[in-house]
């Protein structure tokens, strides 16, 4: 009987609900102005922290009505704020409602309010502006459509400290893209923002902070006015590095820290300037103590990866600071059983965030130790470094995947980890695995440790090579990014190199000669020298070069020729030269050579190049084609005397260079032996 009751009795509290809601939208059509003004200060009330009253507004058309109202000037100065103020409460509610305001377009007809002559008003259209913005469903660009929106901000920004807070609120939100901070930086942000530092409010002190540090982040132009940037007659890093003092708010230090990271980081501070080692950095490394909230740690760690990363000065400071290594360990354990939290709201979100400070760790991990051996062996050392790293790269969060993946690539960089930690761990299976229908970024960092796994010393090389990683890495060659082809091209260089004759074969069928040639045409000059390495590798010890050159010869031959004839660096050029020097060292492929007239003409032009390396390498591949103790070695010789080497190589043996005399001396020996 129960169960019957249940569906009309939840019917009936529904219907009455939206009765009520459906009574506060009728009053916004009442012909008496006073009672429209009345209706919209109750329906104030009664959204005030009940999203669903809000949402229920929005479906019985509340919001047509108050924009219409908002932008009436007949509606008084009072109704129209009152209106602002209710829009402003109902995006408060969820992304939905958000998305339904947007949709209304409530963005226009906001910054329209805006021209108002009356502060209050301009206040709540801000607030309500600032509302919409701030949420992550809003596309930012609406701000950006009317050249004329942007303008007038900044000159409302004198106006009252409330204005101040929500412009520069609105700012850094919807600065996104490297467009947004010049159209900013060219209508005077920074010039109009600075005073708003000493600001006698912390919230306006707090978001023209962070205006700042999305100003700066990766722009050099915006980093290098800063540096200069005066504020009451002090410098602006100076009032930055007031700001991390320990007494002012966390949010504050880490805001300041990120600004003056970010202005080093665009090369406008010197890394070792005092303000980056004395300050910045043991600021940041304050922010990853367990004292601090999980997105403080987050944050510190993750801004202080990016400070350190292409510096190994600051990585060694940065590593014997307050026991840094260590400290990032208790990021794995996050929350532990006897967790100090006792806020069950806190400690449910920090358990869904959790992921974000394994992240985080990762990520200084992986800039701790892209250069110091010292310090790589500090982190491999660290209690089960290894296996969270494993265990890392299998998590369900890309994002933890992806710092993982880049942790174990900064530590690949170690010879003595390769043939220790590497090997102990078997790293290489979960990596093969996570390179396996991988987001492209994920797979750049995978293949390009899998190089370093690859190379001759270390012990990982041969399983991955029974594990039928090939195919794979001639697929990557394939790939539209330039980073995945080098990467693809990189790795099966580093296999090729000094393999026996299976592996080598196996890569040339795999890769195809088709495959081969469009590499060796690609636009990224990077691609194509290592393709030309690869060929390089391919083509030692002369029963492999034989070999290759039996089945491909023709194939190779023409492309040598294509790049020799080409205008390609001298670095490009050099190691085709040295590719040619390596089949002249084959028993039988030296016949490619010695029966074309035109690549013997080629060798002969580079010997006489304004470029001591291509003398070399073209002088090296003469050497080879004239050694005494192999069979044909006379008939090559007359040959080429004919052509005339002698002479040539006559001149070399007098060049100034010691290198390119001697080898044109020995090369001339075999002609006297």
């Amino acid at each position: 009987m129960a169960c019957l009751l249940e569906a009309p009795l939840r019917i009936s509290v529904l219907s009455e609900v939206t009765a009520t809601s459906r009574h506060y939208v009728d009053r916004l059509f009442d012909p008496d102005p006073q009672k429209v003004l009345q209706g919209v200060i109750d329906m104030k009330n009664a959204v005030i922290g009940n999203n669903k009253q809000k949402a229920n507004l929005i479906v019985l058309g509340a919001v047509p009505r108050l924009l219409y109202l908002l932008q009436q000037s007949s509606s008084g100065l009072d109704l129209r704020t009152e209106c602002a103020v209710v829009l402003g409460s109902l995006a408060m509610g969820t992304e939905n409602n958000i998305k339904s305001l947007v949709d209304c377009h409530i963005i226009p007809a906001l910054l329209q309010g805006l021209l108002s002559p009356e502060l209050i008003f301009i206040e709540a259209c801000l607030r309500c502006l600032r509302t919409v913005f701030i949420s992550p469903v809003t596309p930012v660009q609406l701000l950006y459509t009317d050249p004329t929106v942007i303008p007038h901000l900044m000159s409302l920004l004198s106006s009252s400290q409330k204005t101040q807070e929500y412009i520069t609120q609105i700012f850094s939100h919807c600065c996104k893209t490297s467009d947004h901070q010049t159209v900013l930086f060219n209508h005077s942000a920074v010039q109009h923002i600075a005073p708003l530092l000493i600001s006698p409010s912390y919230k306006v002190r707090m978001q023209a902070l962070k205006c700042f540090s999305v100003l700066a982040y990766e722009n050099t132009q915006v980093s290098m006015t800063l540096v200069n940037v005066l504020v009451d007659g002090e410098p602006l890093s100076q009032v930055f590095v007031r700001m991390m003092q320990r007494d002012q708010p966390v949010e504050m230090q880490l805001t300041a820290a990120k600004c003056l990271t970010f202005m080093c980081r665009a090369g406008a501070i010197q890394t070792e300037e005092s303000c980056i080692v004395l300050k910045t950095l043991p600021c940041l490394v304050r922010m990853c103590s367990k004292d601090h909230l999980l997105e403080e740690r987050v944050d510190g760690a993750e801004t202080l990866a990016y400070l350190i990363e292409p510096d190994v000065e600051l990585q060694r400071i940065a590593s014997t600071t307050d026991h840094l290594v260590a400290m990032l360990a208790d990021y794995f354990k996050y929350p532990s059983s006897v967790s100090a939290i006792t806020d069950i709201k806190r400690l449910d979100h920090d358990l869904k965030h959790a992921h974000e400070l394994r992240q985080a760790a990762f990520k200084l991990y992986a800039s701790l130790g892209s250069n110091d051996e010292d310090i790589r062996k500090k982190i491999t050392d660290t209690e089960n470094m290894m296996d969270r790293i494993v265990s890392g790269l299998s998590e369900s969060s890309i994002k933890v995947r992806l710092a993982a993946v880049r942790c174990l690539h900064s530590l690949s960089r170690s010879v003595q980890q390769l043939r220790t930690s590497f090997h102990d761990h078997a790293v290489w299976k979960p990596l093969m695995k996570l390179l396996q229908n991988a987001p492209d970024d994920v797979l750049i960092m995978a293949s390009s440790t899998l190089c370093n796994l690859l190379l001759e010393f270390s012990p990982s090389k041969e399983p991955i090579l029974e594990s039928g990683v090939i195919e794979l890495l001639c697929s990557l060659t394939q790939s539209d990014s330039p980073a995945l082809r080098i990467n693809g091209i990189w790795a099966l260089m580093n296999m090729a190199f000094q393999a026996d004759q299976k592996v080598k074969v196996e890569i040339v069928g795999c890769l195809g000669t088709e495959q081969l040639f469009r590499l060796l045409s690609d636009p990224d000059n990077s691609v194509l020298m290592k393709t030309l390495g690869l060929l390089r590798n391919l083509l030692s010890t002369r029963p492999h070069i034989d070999q290759i050159m039996s089945s491909h010869g023709k194939q190779i031959m023409q492309a040598v020729t294509l790049i020799l004839e080409a205008e390609q660096s001298i670095e490009v050029k050099e190691q085709t030269l040295c590719i040619l020097a390596n089949i002249a060292d084959g028993n039988t492929a030296k016949d490619l050579i010695m029966t074309n007239d035109d690549m013997l003409q080629k060798i002969k032009y580079y010997m006489s190049h304004s470029s001591v390396k291509l003398q070399l390498a073209a002088t090296f591949c003469i050497s080879n084609l004239i050694w005494n103790e192999e069979d044909g070695s006379q008939e090559r010789q007359d040959k080429l005397r004919e052509l005339g080497f002698v002479d040539v190589l006559h001149k070399l043996s007098q060049a100034s260079d010691p290198n390119l005399s001697d080898r044109a001396k020995t090369a001339m020996q075999q002609y006297l032996a």
